[in-house]
């Protein structure tokens, strides 16, 4: 059983000795451990350092990709590698590097094959209430629109078993965490999270520039990802929706027809339940239309996986790195 550490990395040369400094290299179940560290465009020696402290992968893009396709890089880098198991960390050191052995257990005990580490953020100091708050509400917002219950959905320190990592695609440019989450629930991919500890701050957030920068992407990625897997349901509920708007005004009408023996200027009504009806049944249409759309994605995802295999077979990986 291989295991290997994916670390993304934007110009992490004084953080990244710490995070490596911090990693196990040995582990139960495990006969190597190897790191990869995925470069997404520094513009400091990130790849210098990284390979000076003798990591045993770096691909380095020479220019900036954003997390999530930096992500989706480094599973496919892993899977190249011939990864058994993968473990995705920040370069920040948040997480403990002690604590991938409580990440990789349910997957080396066949429970789960995506874990994800669950940070005590109630208590984690430099996290304003604010932050904190809207930790708890994501995590929520992401149970509603999967099967995950998943406390802490946001946490990036996560691990996938070779399945998992074949059968995710990142397809969004934001972030990977809400994301692989919901694809993952969709994939009928087993899901557990652990708890796990958290270092001091290094240095600050550079995902995104404010809070309301990072909740309005973050929400529009749960909705485009819960598209793409559930579309009926979804135009099924707005269609609901304006339905029931048309049935209530058309009794109105009928109520107000019947009673005052006329229409009585309450045509409009009428009216408008017409208007709201058509409404509802284009939503039909385009939910009908979205799910045969999703049913050929799910089929272009199976030929994805079968030519990941084959690619994984031949000794090719598609990931446009350079480096090495």
């Amino acid at each position: 059983m291989k295991l290997v550490i994916q670390i993304p990395c934007l110009n992490e040369e004084a953080t990244l000795p710490v995070t490596l400094g911090d990693l196990p290299r040995e582990l139960p179940g495990f006969e190597s451990i190897e790191v990869l560290v995925i470069d997404d465009g520094s513009t400091d020696r990130t790849s210098e350092v990284a390979h000076a402290l003798g990591v045993e992968r770096v691909v380095r893009f020479s220019r900036r990709r954003g997390l999530a396709r930096v992500f989706d890089a480094g599973l496919r880098e892993s899977l190249a590698m011939g990864a058994d198991v993968i473990v995705n960390t920040d370069a920040d050191n948040q997480y403990v590097g002690a604590d991938i052995a409580r990440l990789v257990e349910p997957i080396l005990a066949h429970r789960a094959d995506m874990v994800v580490g669950t940070r005590p953020i109630d208590s984690i100091e430099h996290f304003s209430m604010l932050k904190k708050s809207l930790q708890r509400l994501g995590s929520g917002v992401v149970r509603a629109l999967s099967a995950a219950d998943v406390p802490d959905a946001t946490s990036g320190f996560r691990a996938y078993s070779r399945e998992a990592a074949l059968r995710l695609t990142v397809v969004t440019g934001f972030t990977y965490t809400l994301e692989t989450l919901i694809q993952a629930s969709h994939k009928n991919i087993v899901i557990a999270h652990v708890p796990i500890r958290v270092n001091g701050k290094l240095r600050e957030s550079r995902l995104f520039r404010g809070t309301g920068a990072y909740v309005t992407r973050s929400l529009g990625t749960m909705i485009r990802v819960y598209l793409l897997y559930r579309p009926l349901r979804f135009f099924l509920s707005l269609a609901a929706l304006f339905g029931a708007g048309a049935l209530a005004l058309f009794v109105r009408f009928l109520v107000v027809f019947f009673t005052t023996k006329g229409p009585s200027g309450h045509v409009q009504s009428l009216v408008v339940s017409a208007a709201l009806s058509m409404i509802a049944a284009l939503f039909v249409a385009l939910g009908v239309l979205a799910d045969l759309t999703a049913m050929n994605r799910r089929l272009l995802e199976e030929i994805l996986v079968n030519t990941r295999l084959q690619r994984l077979g031949t000794g090719r990986t598609d990931n446009g790195r350079d480096g090495r």
